[in-house]
C-alpha cells in the first residue's frame, strides 16, 4: 500500500450500478478526486452527464455537482485508474447464480482479472460487494499472484449497508462502519477515506475479513427473519382477530426488540435481500451449519407465502373468480422511492393473478419502464385512476405516498366494485370504509 501524500486521496469506484454510483458520489462529497469504471456505454454516458442510471432520490443532484466541478468522472479504461488511485473500491454486483442459491462471482472475478495485471504499486484494493464469507482471501491470492505489485497490493473489506431510498443519506452519514483489515495501515487508509462521518459521529467496527464478510450476510439474514417473523403473527392475527401493527407497535418498545422491519406485508424483494439471504444459506451448507440452513430455509418459505396469501384474499374477495375480472396492482417496485423491481412483491403478485386468469393493470410512479422489461404481458396505465378503472378489485402493493393521498371517495366513481386489500396496511382504512370500500389489510381486524 502506498505511502501517505501531501494531495488528497485519489478514489477509485469499479461498478455504478447502485452501490456504485452512491459510493462514487459520496466519495466526491467527502473531498476527494474519484474516478468510476462503468464498462456499459449508455451508463457510462449518464453518469458522465450527471445522471444515475437508476432512480434515487437525492444522487442525480449529487452526481451532477462534482461531475461539473471535475471531481468526479467515470471511465471503462482501468489503466486510468490502476496506478492512479490510492484506493480501489470493488462494487460490482453479485446477483444470485441461475439454477442455484449461491452468489454470482463473476463480476468480482472480472473485476480481479481487468485489474491484477495493471497493478505495479502499492494500493489498498476495498471490497464492498456482498460476498460470500472466504471470498476476500481469494480475491487475495488472485491479486498477489497476478499483479505486478504482488503482495504489496492489500486487500480489505468493507461491507455497505445501503437501503434503497435513503442510499445517498447511507452513504454520507452511516450508522455504522465496518472496516475488515489485516494492518495497522489499512486501517489508518480506511479512516482517513471516512474522516468525516467518523468526525461526525459514525461508530466504527475494526475486525478481520470474514467478520466483515458475514456482518452484510448476517444483517441482512436477521432483517430477512424479522419481517418474516411479523408477517407470521400476521397469519396469527388474522386467525385470532388480532391486529397485527397494534401487536407490533407493542412489540417494538421492547428494547431487545426494536420497531424497525416489524411491518407486516407482503415480504420483502428488491435485489439484495431475498438473494443474499439465499447465498448466506447456500454458504453455510459448504460449512455444515445445518442450522443456519434450517432456520432460513423457514424465513424464506414464509416470505413467498405472504404473496401468496395476497393472491387468495384477492381470489376471495372475487367471489371465487378469476376469468372476467379486473384487477388493480398499485405499485411494481419492491418498496417506495425506488425503481427496482427485482423479486417484486407487487409483480410477483400481479403475475400470479394474471396466470389464474384475471386482466391485470399495474401503475407505478417510478418502475413503470422497469416492469415493463420483467413482465411485458401485464397492462401499464398513466396513473392510479387510469389503472383503477372498471376495476372489480384494488390491490395496494407498494406503499408509496401517493397511494395514501388517493381520494377513495372519488374512486370510487371508477371502479366496478369497491373492493381494496392494502397489503402494506398504510391506508386509512376508516376514510376508505366511509366511501363505501370493502376493506381488507392482512393481519387486521
Amino acid at each position: 500500500m502506498s505511502e501517505a501524500t501531501s494531495r488528497p486521496l485519489r478514489i477509485a469506484v469499479i461498478g455504478t450500478n447502485y452501490l456504485g454510483a452512491n459510493t462514487a458520489a459520496g466519495m466526491a462529497e467527502f473531498g476527494f478526486d474519484v474516478i468510476g469504471v462503468e464498462i456499459d456505454e449508455h451508463r457510462l454516458k449518464l453518469l458522465n452527464d450527471g445522471k444515475a442510471p437508476l432512480y434515487e432520490p437525492g444522487l442525480d443532484p449529487l452526481l451532477k455537482t462534482h461531475v461539473d466541478s471535475g471531481r468526479l468522472r467515470f471511465t471503462k479504461d482501468y489503466r486510468e485508474i490502476a496506478d492512479w488511485a490510492d484506493v480501489h473500491f470493488i462494487c460490482v454486483g453479485t446477483p444470485q447464480q441461475e439454477g442455484s442459491e449461491a452468489a454470482d462471482l463473476s463480476q468480482v472475478n472480472s473485476v480481479v482479472d481487468m485489474l491484477a495485471p495493471l497493478l505495479t504499486v502499492p494500493t489498498l484494493v476495498v471490497g464492498r460487494s456482498t460476498v460470500p464469507v472466504g471470498t476476500s482471501k481469494l480475491v487475495e491470492q488472485r491479486f498477489h499472484a497476478e499483479s505486478p505489485a504482488g503482495t504489496a497490493v492489500e486487500i480489505a473489506w468493507q461491507p455497505e449497508f445501503l437501503r434503497e431510498a435513503h442510499g445517498v443519506e447511507d452513504t454520507l452519514r452511516p450508522d455504522r462502519l465496518v472496516f475488515g483489515v489485516q494492518s495497522e495501515a489499512a486501517e489508518a487508509r480506511l479512516r482517513e477515506v471516512f474522516a468525516t462521518p467518523i468526525a461526525e459521529g459514525t461508530p466504527v467496527v475494526v475486525c478481520n475479513l470474514p467478520t466483515a464478510e458475514l456482518v452484510k450476510g448476517g444483517a441482512n439474514a436477521f432483517l430477512a427473519t424479522k419481517i418474516s417473523f411479523i408477517n407470521a403473527l400476521a397469519e396469527m392475527a388474522d386467525a385470532t382477530g388480532a391486529d397485527v401493527t397494534q401487536l407490533a407497535d407493542a412489540l417494538g418498545y421492547d428494547k431487545r426488540i426494536g420497531r424497525g422491519a416489524l411491518n407486516a406485508g407482503p415480504g420483502y424483494g428488491g435485489g439484495c435481500l431475498p438473494k443474499d439471504l439465499r447465498a448466506f444459506m447456500h454458504r453455510a451448507g459448504e460449512l455444515g451449519v445445518e442450522e443456519v440452513i434450517t432456520l432460513l430455509r423457514e424465513v424464506d418459505d414464509i416470505n413467498q407465502h405472504r404473496r401468496a396469501r395476497v393472491v387468495d384474499v384477492t381470489h376471495e374477495l372475487l367471489g371465487a373468480e378469476w376469468v372476467g375480472k379486473n384487477v388493480t396492482v398499485l405499485g411494481a417496485a419492491f418498496k417506495a422511492g425506488t425503481d427496482d423491481v427485482r423479486d417484486s412483491p407487487a409483480l410477483d403478485v400481479a403475475g400470479r393473478i394474471q396466470l389464474h386468469g384475471a386482466n391485470v393493470t399495474v401503475f407505478d410512479p417510478e418502475a413503470m419502464e422497469n416492469a415493463r422489461k420483467v413482465r411485458p404481458t401485464l397492462r401499464y396505465a398513466g396513473s392510479a385512476v387510469e389503472a383503477c378503472e372498471g376495476a372489480h378489485a384494488v390491490l395496494h402493493l407498494t406503499e408509496w405516498p401517493e397511494f395514501r393521498e388517493l381520494d377513495p371517495a372519488a374512486l370510487r366513481g371508477v371502479v366496478e366494485h369497491p373492493v381494496v386489500i392494502d397489503a402494506r396496511l398504510s391506508l386509512d382504512a376508516r376514510k376508505w370504509r366511509a366511501a363505501g370500500w370493502t376493506y381488507r389489510a392482512p393481519g387486521k381486524p
